[in-house]
């Protein structure tokens, strides 16, 4: 399995979402980055992704952009294959 890392806010309906699916698809583990209580982690997520919104999802090396790009790569059939490395 993949390296998951997502960055997120405590209050992020968006963020949930994504970390449910991550768990329905497999991931037990995820690196999860909490840019609400660390502003400087914000700074850097938006240097790495070009955007600041939440959430922001890494399997391995690859941005997966947020929520509705984490569905629409399940949806697919992109998910569980990224997830393993393939």
């Amino acid at each position: 399995m993949q390296h998951v890392k997502i960055y997120t806010t405590g209050i992020c309906p968006y963020c949930q979402r994504a970390k449910q699916l991550l768990a329905a698809r497999g991931v037990q583990e995820l690196e999860e980055i909490r840019v609400d209580e660390d502003p400087q982690q914000r700074e850097e997520m938006m240097r790495i992704t070009g955007r600041r919104t939440v959430p922001q999802i890494f399997i391995g090396d690859q941005h997966v952009g947020g929520c509705d790009d984490l569905h629409a790569l399940d949806e697919r059939g992109g998910l569980v294959p990224l997830l393993a490395g393939e």
